[in-house]
């Protein structure tokens, strides 16, 4: 009409697929509707659905029943207009308790319910993540895939890239990394640590456990007026300080014994830690090499613990239900003791030899001077500890305290053949 044109042919297009090709057919079982909808009020009685009830029911939602498999399971072909909504088994069973009417099932409410609780290990866990932020650190989340190359990497089959193509085999490597880019952006050392999960290959197939790493470095104090405006790195024994502040909180005692093992870390400034005597991680330096070869500054410390051995260590009545010990009202009376030793000999095997030999008397024992350098005996070293002793019923005196403390330097002779110079 408008543009003169001549109608040559019409057809219908309908991309719709065959209806003759919408039907499904699913397996109903008996057991399954009655698990699901519970039982049913007949009369003054209970009982359960049958298999009768469930043809009726079927039938005339227009589906088709094949009962060769037995009298309780059933093969429903679905007639195409109920091709969209019913797909699934339990789809069928909610037509099953619609059509027999919702009000013909018991309503009866369990009979004892308690609130939601968390597990010990989940309680344990957020524990730990209030210790180390008290102490300073950032919590982080990283990415568990991370570029391939170790020997015990597992390597997904189908990565989505070739960076994140395989499951990470520690936590400390990824805190690296965010350590220098924080670096590079200008936002200063990070201090954080992480919770998350690790994944190795070994003989036994593939593993995988939870470990809790961190990172620490930089200047930690708020003001540099009073320097100047210049930096102070942090020292060995502050970053060990934070990790001993943690573990103090978590009521743990922590030994600490030389390491070389992670090639990672500085060979005379790394340690292991221990606990109960499990080895729970590693605590260091990093290595000159390492830092150097990523940009990062000279006092960048770094930790890595066993989340299980942790854990079990917190999961004791001691530190679950703590008990209130009284304080002492008499006054403490303390003795310094001063001796030549093996270097090879750690602080942590002399305080537990001097607690042993002081007793029930010993209240705590540190240490309180190193040297090293003239005047001291080639291999050994100048250490000298504070011990401090009391009682809860009376005040100490010369006679009850000598004998003890006497005792102490005897089992320091006797056991590490020390040169005592008080």
């Amino acid at each position: 009409e408008l543009a003169g044109g001549v109608l040559v042919e019409q057809k219908i297009a309908d991309a719709r697929p065959n209806q003759s090709a919408w039907s499904r057919s699913i397996e109903l079982r008996l057991d399954r509707v009655n698990q699901i909808l519970g039982p049913i009020v007949v009369g003054d009685d209970v009982g359960e659905l049958q298999a009768a009830d469930i043809n009726r029911i079927i039938t005339a939602l227009g589906c088709k029943i094949d009962d060769t498999k037995g009298e309780k399971v059933w093969q429903v072909t679905v007639p195409p207009y109920r091709y969209r909504d019913l797909e699934r088994e339990i789809d069928l069973i909610e037509e099953i308790a619609r059509l027999y009417g919702y009000d013909n099932f018991c309503d009866d409410l369990p009979q004892e319910t308690e609130a939601g609780y968390l597990s010990i290990d989940q309680e344990l866990t957020r524990k730990l993540r209030e210790v180390f932020r008290a102490a300073g650190l950032t919590e982080l989340v990283q990415y568990s895939l991370v570029k391939p190359g170790g020997d015990k990497q597992i390597t997904l089959a189908n990565p989505l890239f070739a960076e994140y193509s395989a499951l990470r085999t520690d936590l400390l490597s990824g805190l690296i990394d965010a350590f220098k880019y924080n670096l590079e952006q200008g936002n200063g050392a990070l201090n954080g640590f992480e919770i998350g999960r690790i994944f190795w290959r070994d003989e036994d197939g593939l593993m995988e456990a939870d470990a809790i790493a961190g990172i620490m470095g930089g200047d930690r104090t708020l003001g540099r007026w009073t320097r100047g405006g210049k930096e102070q790195p942090m020292s060995w024994f502050e970053a060990k300080g934070v990790l001993e502040g943690a573990f103090r909180r978590l009521n743990l005692a922590v030994e600490y014994q030389p390491d070389r093992r992670d090639p990672r870390l500085h060979p005379g400034r790394t340690a292991s830690l221990w606990v109960q005597g499990n080895r729970l991680g590693t605590f260091g330096q990093l290595h000159p090499q390492l830092r150097q070869e990523r940009g990062l500054p000279d006092a960048v410390y770094a930790f890595e613990l066993d989340l299980d051995v942790l854990l079990d260590s917190l999961d004791g009545e001691e530190n679950l239900t703590p008990a209130f010990r009284p304080y002492s009202t008499f006054p403490a009376s303390d003795r310094d003791i001063a001796f030549f030793a093996p270097t090879q000999v750690s602080v942590a095997e002399f305080e537990r030899a001097i607690s042993k030999a002081a007793g029930t008397l010993l209240e705590s024992v540190e240490v309180f001077d190193e040297y090293r350098g003239e005047n001291v005996p080639s291999g050994q070293r100048s250490l000298a500890f504070r011990i401090v002793y009391r009682a809860s019923d009376r005040t100490l005196t010369d006679a009850d305290i000598e004998p003890v403390h006497q005792k102490v330097r005897e089992a320091l002779v006797d056991k590490f053949s020390v040169n005592l110079r008080s």
